[in-house]
């Protein structure tokens, strides 16, 4: 089975940027990023399409996350800038279960995604 790590998270003031990625051990199909704060329940943060020409956001990234992918590397990423105290968590690298289960899933479904990664955390402080 496909291993996803995580890299890249750390400790930034507000309007500040990260840059977080996931390395997988093999090919993926359609890639995810998933948050976790405190105390709340995960939730999707931006997916990208198994060949990479789709991408999609929750409401509140969108135009501060970008999602991108280097299938020569196995890698995706997700640039974060002006980041805010509310973008706080741990955050999950994702990957998606089948090629069916992405074209078909709501990208922000877990059940689309079978693998995952061990989380990298992000604070963002005020």
């Amino acid at each position: 089975q496909v291993e996803l790590v995580e890299s890249g998270g750390g400790s930034v003031q507000a309007g500040g940027s990260l840059t977080l990625s996931c390395a997988a051990s093999g090919s993926t199909y359609c890639m995810g990023w998933f948050r976790q704060a405190p105390g709340d329940q995960r939730e999707a943060v931006a997916s990208i399409s198994t060949y990479g020409d789709t991408t999609t956001y929750i409401d509140s990234a969108q135009g501060r996350f970008t999602i991108s992918r280097d299938d020569a590397k196995n890698t995706v990423t997700l640039q974060m800038n002006s980041l805010k105290p509310e973008d706080t968590g741990m955050y999950y690298c994702a990957g998606g279960a089948t090629l069916y289960a992405c074209s078909t899933e709501s990208w922000s479904a877990e059940r689309r995604y079978k693998l995952w990664g061990q989380g990298t955390q992000v604070t963002v402080s005020s």
